[in-house]
């Protein structure tokens, strides 16, 4: 278990800060922005589970992808070349993909087929899901950029391409659950009332 007795340490002061390894990197590099990127996704999946209407099976769900997120970020801390069978983060694999597949595939078999793209929004819960989705996409280029320089995991973009579905669906869910209608793309057209 992890314990911190202390919360600053002023070792960042000047722009670099540790990897899982020990190692010191600037703060801009490719590893920190995508594990930046995945921290921002997860506090953003917080903020969906502190909305009340959310129902209890997205909440035990979104709580179990908060859990992954911290084993990407685990993951992703720690370079491939300074790990050893002793010192080895926990990582996602292909059934954690599978997980998410079954999920959008359960969630999505009540929802109506679209015949438009859909707009952010809806309830408080959809727009934050929303809102998650494209963070999640962000995390997905960031950690790509990392993976075409070092060595990540390669279940990591899967599982973040899998999770923006997910999250997409999910906000449908949470619109069609509050008895509210997808907001619906107006091309060119003026925005609903």
């Amino acid at each position: 278990m992890v314990q911190l007795n202390r919360i600053y340490t002023r070792t960042g002061d000047e722009g670099q800060t540790s990897l899982g390894d020990g190692t010191r990197v600037p703060k801009t590099s490719l590893r920190v922005v995508a594990l930046g990127s995945v921290d921002q996704l997860n506090a953003s999946l917080g903020v969906v589970r502190a909305i009340d209407d959310l129902g209890p099976d997205i909440a035990e769900l979104i709580a179990q992808i908060q859990n992954d997120l911290f084993d990407v970020g685990a993951d992703v801390c720690v370079p491939s070349a300074s790990r050893s069978e002793q010192r080895s983060p926990p990582g996602l694999v292909e059934a954690d993909i599978v997980r998410l597949e079954r999920a959008i595939d359960r969630f999505n078999e009540d929802l109506a087929p679209l015949s438009s793209f859909i707009l952010p929004g809806g309830t408080a819960a959809a727009a934050q899901l929303h809102l998650a989705r494209t963070q999640c996409r962000r995390a997905e280029i960031d950690l790509l950029k990392l993976a075409a320089a070092e060595e990540v995991n390669r279940f990591i973009s899967a599982y973040l391409n899998r999770l923006s579905d997910l999250l997409f669906v999910l906000a449908r869910v949470c619109n069609k659950f509050a008895g509210a209608d997808d907001v619906l793309w107006q091309p060119g057209g003026e925005s609903p009332a």
